[in-house]
């Protein structure tokens, strides 16, 4: 975390909370575009259930490592030259999925965005918390994470199917896809700046080389990694799957499907930002097990839903708001206050990362093999057993939120005197 300074730029925390916002928004975009558009994908290339999760699960495996290897870089030379790249890069390989032949090819093309997308990941919020004023850094931070669901989760399935009915093909959806993402690198290149260093958490003392080993000395560092994979694996196998299952399982028709998918984004968008705010005032952790046990609950229901589009939507928002909703609190004010001094980026990474490894990255991959072998509609059972464990795993939380720790401390007092 940064250090409040007597002159604190606040056009500069405005721009960059909004260009770096809209940044991971299209890394959202990008992310998921691809599952919407899978059902006419399939009939085009003779693709299944197990390659839609393979195509999923590779890029969250390259995500996973580069988040980790890219935050420590960018605690190391900055973050300016990194987001450049890494969003031209993921911008013009969504824009090639377009001209993919073949799951090979397609396969290959997902690994590298996951690269180039895991690397803007913490380099990207640990920017934003550095350029933002102390007081409304947690809030900051929250809103830019949610913009991955709103425009990844919300608008990619209308965006997608929308655009199916102008242009000839899936192919072409794909194909304009870079031209936001390479506009947005054009003004971060023109008007954002690195900060003069990498500071270390309040009330901690600067090292002139932390090492990175320091990060699993942290508990909490280790416990959001584990309810990270928890929470990913829950979310993540519904954004994989869900699609496909409304359209074969319970027969909604694309624009339908478009329709209740979209629930996943706008539930998630006030869930990462609304959530993350709740955890300032009731504390992390009791957040924490309180949204993996609405997301479980929710997600119960949802699997018991019939072909209702208006009934899918509302439950799905709410399964949404939770899952989704923890993954900000999770990746964002406990990775950022379990960062040992000059690792916040690295703190960011290597939670997120696991997280994507595991939970993004195997946990697709697994419920493509239930989908192929036994059924779609049991993968939504293999996602609720993911968020499940994390009620357990968030229960062992160290509360961190300095509201709660205050209040504690007050209360302690009086009780000793």
């Amino acid at each position: 975390m940064s250090r409040p300074t007597p002159t604190h730029d606040l056009k500069n925390e405005r721009r960059t909370l909004v260009l770096l916002a809209i940044g991971f928004g299209l890394v959202g975009l990008d992310r998921w575009m691809i599952a919407p558009l899978f059902p006419h994908m399939m009939k085009d290339l003779g693709l299944g259930y197990q390659q839609l999760g393979s195509l999923i699960g590779i890029l969250s495996i390259a995500w996973g490592v580069f988040s980790i290897v890219m935050g420590r870089l960018s605690d190391r030379i900055g973050r300016r030259k990194i987001m450049i790249a890494a969003m031209v890069m993921f911008s013009l390989l969504s824009s090639f999925s377009g001209f993919a032949t073949g799951f090979a090819s397609l396969l290959l093309i997902r690994a590298l965005m996951g690269i180039a997308e895991g690397a803007f990941t913490p380099t990207s919020v640990a920017a934003v918390g550095e350029a933002s004023h102390p007081s409304r850094r947690g809030r900051n931070q929250g809103l830019q994470l949610s913009m991955f669901a709103l425009m990844g989760l919300g608008l990619a399935p209308i965006i997608a199917t929308q655009l199916l009915r102008v242009v000839p093909s899936w192919h072409w959806v794909f194909a304009v896809s870079a031209v936001p993402g390479l506009i947005v690198a054009l003004l971060i290149a023109t008007l954002l700046r690195d900060a003069p260093r990498a500071a270390p958490a309040a009330g901690a003392q600067a090292s002139a080389s932390p090492r990175w080993s320091e990060l699993f000395g942290s508990r909490n560092v280790l416990l959001a990694m584990l309810a990270t994979f928890c929470a990913m694996a829950g979310i993540f196998v519904i954004g994989a799957m869900v699609p496909n299952y409304l359209v074969d399982y319970l027969h909604l028709d694309t624009s339908q499907m478009g329709f209740v998918v979209s629930a996943i984004g706008f539930g998630g968008f006030l869930g990462e930002f609304g959530l993350a705010s709740l955890s300032d005032y009731a504390g992390r952790r009791l957040t924490s097990v309180l949204a993996f046990t609405g997301a479980a609950l929710s997600l119960y229901v949802f699997a018991r839903i019939g072909a209702n589009p208006w009934t899918l939507f509302i439950v799905l928002f709410v399964v949404s708001f939770f899952a989704l909703g923890m993954l900000g609190v999770l990746t964002g004010p406990i990775a950022t206050e379990a960062a040992p001094a000059g690792l916040v980026a690295s703190a960011i990474g290597i939670t997120s990362g696991a997280g994507e490894i595991f939970g993004g990255g195997v946990a697709p991959a697994i419920a493509g093999y239930i989908a192929q072998h036994n059924g779609i509609q049991f993968t939504l059972q293999f996602a609720l057993g993911g968020l499940i464990c994390g009620i357990f795993v968030s229960m062992f939380l160290i509360e961190t939120a300095p509201r709660v720790v205050a209040r504690r401390s007050a209360v302690g007092a009086l009780q000793s005197d």
